[in-house]
């Protein structure tokens, strides 16, 4: 079987926040369709084009370039209020509004009022041990579709089985709701009137996504794969309990795309210059100081589906190196070198030691990831402006010896640096697309 080379892969390495949108918008240009594979409403994308900024959490990034089509894979949970609105937004402005530009598929599991309930009610309940969800319902349509109880896009078209389903698992629901979290019944009419106003207008963009994009794919179209949050969010891979509901890397596009893996060509893995995480769970290079303050500052590390202000700390490269060997990264994307103008010295932390003081790897377990020291190796900062940089030779000296570790450390090259949240501001040494 060939592998197809016309398509790039877009993942996190870090916790999630890395800029994806912004590279997904950008290698949008060259690619005919966006896929997002996994993950939720849970996820904020940001795009700035010409100054206006934009924020999609469904919709793939592609969304603003009129001939690209976007697809929803069966591996996102589906919100289908928080779909309606933002692709009535995105109407609203002239995007997707030609037929067949939007597709949903018709595995897609979705997110409904229940499980938005039991979310808030968990993460009530657990008090100072929360995990930190969004609380929009993205683990409990996670669970559901794992126990086989899910309801999916494909059965909003047999409308009475639909019913008969919703009202089933309400009961089931409710009684969990009142038993065991202490919480209010759920109304299945007000339920059921909610759901087919925000479904009405979605039941055109169902679709067999599957087979569309195998053909599509192996047919020579140029096919970008989206990803949502990233590797140490991974439900297998990542911080285990602080993480995702989903599989967040590459083997999670053949599944959660319907694809086979052997069409999932080159990947492109995206970092920042430093490291961010939202919620809690353990953070080695974690900064709670004044540079800390000064990243999420200028960086604006606030979340853009929740608003909250994002930990910062120092370049990770040990769990950097983890989420390019277990994504199999062709490249990266360094995004927000930016930020860290004006900082004397930096820090890249470059291995960890135990608590006995012996070299160790990324721990399994966040009690032991907790009590790692970082061992950190310091670069010279810079206080040049990199704004007006078209090339990488415009960078300081010092910043490319950066980009230059950042690449030894992780043992890919670069490929793309960002150097600001709008589209131009972006440097690009080799296209993922080759163009």
């Amino acid at each position: 079987m060939n592998i197809n080379t016309n398509s790039v892969a877009v993942v996190g390495l870090q916790w999630g926040d890395e800029g994806k949108g912004k590279i997904v918008d950008l290698l949008a240009e060259a690619a005919d369709v966006v896929v997002r594979f996994q993950g939720g409403n849970n996820a904020g994308h940001t795009l700035v084009v010409d100054g206006e900024q934009t924020v999609l959490h469904l919709v793939p990034s592609g969304a603003l370039h009129a001939d690209t089509t976007c697809v929803i894979g069966g591996g996102v949970v589906v919100d289908p209020g928080v779909l309606a609105s933002e692709l009535a937004s995105l109407r609203a402005r002239g995007y997707l509004v030609e037929p067949g530009s939007l597709m949903l598929s018709q595995e897609a599991h979705l997110i409904l009022p229940y499980h938005k309930a039991i979310d808030q009610a968990r993460e009530r309940k657990r008090g100072k041990g929360k995990i930190g969800t969004t609380g929009r319902g993205i683990g409990p349509a996670y669970e559901d579709k794992f126990a086989r109880i899910g309801i999916r896009a494909g059965d909003l078209l047999d409308r009475d089985g639909f019913v008969a389903r919703l009202r089933e698992n309400l009961a089931e629901k409710n009684a969990y709701l009142e038993a065991m979290l202490g919480e209010g019944a759920l109304d299945f009419d007000s339920v059921l009137a909610e759901l087919d106003e925000s479904t009405a207008g979605l039941l055109e963009l169902v679709a067999d996504t599957s087979s569309w994009l195998d053909e599509a794919t192996r047919s020579g179209s140029k096919v970008l794969f989206e990803g949502a949050q990233a590797l140490m969010l991974d439900v297998d891979h990542g911080t285990y309990p602080f993480v995702t509901s989903s599989n967040t890397g590459t083997g999670a596009i053949a599944t959660g795309a319907g694809i086979a893996p052997s069409l999932v060509g080159r990947v492109l893995g995206i970092t920042k210059a430093y490291t961010t995480r939202v919620g809690s769970g353990p953070f080695p290079t974690e900064l709670d100081n004044e540079v800390g303050e000064s990243m999420r500052e200028t960086g604006g590390e606030f979340g853009a589906t929740t608003g909250r202000p994002r930990r910062c700390g120092w370049l990770d490269a040990v769990l950097l190196a983890k989420a390019v060997r277990i994504n199999g990264v062709d490249g990266l994307t360094v995004t927000k070198i930016d930020v860290l103008t004006g900082i004397e010295t930096l820090n890249i932390c470059t291995g960890y030691r135990d608590p006995a003081g012996e070299p160790c790897d990324v721990p399994s377990t966040v009690a032991a990831l907790e009590l790692v020291e970082p061992v950190y190796e310091q670069m010279q900062g810079w206080d040049e402006d990199l704004g007006a940089a078209q090339s990488l030779d415009d960078l300081p000296r010092a910043a490319r010896a950066y980009l230059a570790r950042i690449e030894e450390l992780a043992g890919v090259p670069v490929d793309v640096v960002s150097l600001g949240q709008d589209r131009s501001r972006t440097l690009v040494l080799e296209h993922p697309f080759g163009v």
